[in-house]
């Protein structure tokens, strides 16, 4: 049984514990967060875990066997400073893994020399349709010559002191946001990029809104090219005032000898019960030779649907972490996976912000 500690526990901390609560060998045993309100509710929904008053307080444990961080974007590289200088157990952080670039060089020390596996949670790669386009991709593309996502989904949700609300907090929506995405790229073509042309900006969202005087300045909707070393290329198209789509994500791939898309839902909790059940994710191979798409649904488990907003991932993604705590295999997403996603996604702020092109 592993024992793991949580800091930050707002909605995605929920979504951890109850993924964490379907394993057979983990648990969570203890939680922080500044709001002592969330942490106490935190505690109750994993079942009695210790309040802690601070990530020392936690690290002193003595049982704790692994740490999430949940907490906001900015406060990713203190807490794993501070995680490594006082106790490195195993990390699973959420991204963005960081959001300043001066952190890169401490983020270096961490691979270099930090005992313990660190795992940065990129769960998109683990929703079962994207899975089985990993899984296929090669054969039904020939090789993947151009990549495009396409995210039309609901805007930022609410969050304590509306935090995401801001830029200075985030590193920008195509870093706090997007770097899922920048992440599935170099997954998906095997390859690193060495070219960003963006253009975005806030358009719809938040524009009425004010926190302490202050309007929100964070975008939500953008068009990112990314052009990659072995000559491929990928296209991330984002809008946050689509929540109507009937898929939330399409992942297309296409190559000399056909395509495959993969169509995610969004979360459940979204879908209007007048419209019946939720979709269901797709996945269809659309050869060139000879014609005819061919369509096939990728169920998922209701019981991880009802475990978080990410289509089953996040437990998927746990189960996998877990096994390297316990000893099996290595992070499958490692720090410089984390960082390259980043580092894409500053590119793509800093591109939309100048109209110029960022080499990598």
């Amino acid at each position: 049984m592993i024992n793991y500690g949580l800091i930050g526990c707002g909605m995605m901390g929920h979504e951890h514990i109850h993924n964490i609560a379907l394993l057979p060998e983990a648990r969570v045993t203890a939680v922080y967060d500044p709001v002592a309100s969330l942490a106490e509710h935190a505690a109750k929904e994993a079942g009695g875990a210790t309040v802690c008053a601070s990530i020392a307080d936690m690290l002193a444990i003595d049982d704790l066997g692994a740490l999430v961080i949940v907490s906001p974007n900015h406060l990713h590289v203190s807490q794993l400073r501070e995680i490594r200088d006082t106790r490195p157990l195993p990390i699973l952080c959420e991204k963005p893994l960081y959001t300043d670039p001066a952190d890169v060089a401490f983020l270096q020390e961490l691979i270099a020399d930090y005992p313990a596996p660190i795992w940065v949670a990129m769960e998109y790669r683990y929703m079962p349709p994207i899975a089985a386009l990993l899984d296929q991709a090669e054969g039904a593309t020939g090789g993947i010559k151009m990549l495009t996502i396409r995210e039309h989904r609901f805007p930022f949700l609410p969050k304590i002191g509306d935090w995401n609300r801001f830029n200075a907090n985030k590193g920008g929506t195509l870093v706090e946001k997007c770097c899922h995405f920048f992440d599935l790229m170099r997954l998906v073509l095997k390859d690193d990029p060495v070219r960003v042309m963006a253009t975005g900006g806030q358009s719809v969202n938040h524009l009425n809104e004010t926190y302490d005087g202050q309007v929100p300045d964070i975008w939500d909707n953008a068009y990112v090219i990314v052009d990659f070393a072995g000559g491929a290329r990928a296209m991330l198209e984002l809008c946050m005032f689509a929540e109507g789509s009937r898929y939330q994500e399409e992942v297309t791939a296409v190559g000399p000898t056909g395509k495959i898309e993969a169509l995610v839902p969004g979360p459940g909790r979204f879908w209007p019960k007048d419209l019946g059940d939720p979709p269901v994710p797709q996945l269809i191979v659309s050869p060139r030779s000879p014609k005819g798409p061919r369509m096939s649904e990728i169920p998922v488990d209701p019981t991880l649907l009802a475990a978080g907003d990410h289509n089953g991932s996040t437990f998927y993604q746990h189960q996998r972490f877990n096994a390297v705590v316990r000893g099996e295999g290595t992070p499958e997403v490692t720090l410089e996976d984390g960082m390259w996603a980043v580092r894409i996604g500053l590119a793509a702020q800093e591109s939309a912000r100048t109209g110029q092109a960022v080499s990598l």
